[in-house]
């Protein structure tokens, strides 16, 4: 008898947000979050500003989400590109503010187009249409709202690819329960695991605490990473961590946290990083140059001993 693996879906896919969608749970979910926007404490910095009247706070948002770009996206994971691309929509701004910054103006700078809820559903649609096997959401923990907004009517247009929501984890409870049964797939990118350097390179000393809560929520909405028949993830966390110059990253507190979670965790090791942002400061200058082979090795190691087996590292 042939053993069955329990990572491979073989029934028909469906997207779990359709089922909300159907039942006027989403909809409510989305009259919820938009009324939050008024006294937005969405994200763990709790700015507490009206950005349904046009003020900002840390993530430089107001009431519509700003787009930098959407196009069919190769770069990523085998198990999310296929062979039509990952449909990857770039949101501006965020709530973190990393002084490595990898993603340039479209995070730290006002750059972007102003979408309208309509405007953002049309862009989902236009990305399946070109055969993109999923929906990217590319640092949406700040646009979360406006979102679900635009999935709703997205869905009226015939919406049905899985949600891939590619977060730096720091994001909230409230924020995550909204999302819950919603999103499809979760790639969160634990970026640091010491509070320290959290607060040096990140500007959020608690981003540790918050980035282990969310994705152990995140691992509960979802569990292990699923791949369907056509080689593709349909379901699941595909949890990410970048490593960095001299262990800034702390990648054996990342690991830690990681395999505690669950040893069944899917982790991507990531050794892509370069100098960017204000690294070219005189007070980041262990970060102003790029990994070496033995960085990579120690995150590898640290992985195997948190007894993490589910990983690659690129």
């Amino acid at each position: 008898m042939a053993l069955t693996n329990p990572y491979i879906i073989e029934e028909e896919f469906v997207p779990g947000y359709i089922a909300l969608y159907h039942s006027g749970e989403l909809a409510r979910r989305v009259e919820e979050a938009i009324a939050s926007l008024a006294n937005c404490k969405n994200c763990p910095r709790r700015c507490g500003i009206n950005r349904l009247r046009g003020f900002v706070g840390t993530c430089m948002t107001k009431r519509h989400a700003q787009v930098s770009g959407y196009f069919p996206r190769m770069g990523e994971e085998v198990y999310l590109v296929g062979q039509h691309g990952s449909g990857t929509i770039l949101f501006s701004h965020c709530s973190l503010k990393c002084v490595y910054c990898q993603k340039g103006d479209p995070n730290q700078d006002p750059k972007g187009q102003e979408v309208t809820a309509q405007e953002l559903a049309d862009i989902m649609l236009e990305l399946q249409d070109t055969g993109c096997h999923n929906i990217n959401l590319n640092t949406p923990d700040h646009v979360v709202p406006q979102i679900l907004e635009a999935l709703l009517l997205a869905i009226e247009g015939g919406l049905h690819l899985p949600l891939v929501y590619n977060t730096s984890a720091y994001i909230s409870m409230k924020v995550l329960s909204w999302l819950d049964g919603v999103i499809d797939i979760y790639t969160p990118n634990f970026k640091i695991g010491d509070a320290d350097n959290a607060k040096k390179y990140l500007l959020a000393k608690e981003y540790p605490e918050v980035a282990k809560a969310a994705i152990t929520e995140m691992y509960r909405q979802v569990g292990s990473l699923k791949i369907g028949i056509d080689g593709l993830a349909k379901r699941g966390v595909l949890a990410r961590h970048m490593v960095m110059p001299n262990g800034v990253a702390s990648a054996a507190e990342v690991m830690a946290t990681l395999g505690g979670i669950s040893s069944e965790l899917y982790l991507n090791i990531l050794g892509k990083y370069h100098p960017a942002g204000k690294v070219t400061d005189e007070k980041y200058a262990e970060i102003n140059h790029k990994i070496t082979g033995d960085d990579m090795m120690q995150a590898y190691l640290a992985a195997h001993e948190a007894g993490l087996w589910r990983f690659e590292y690129r």
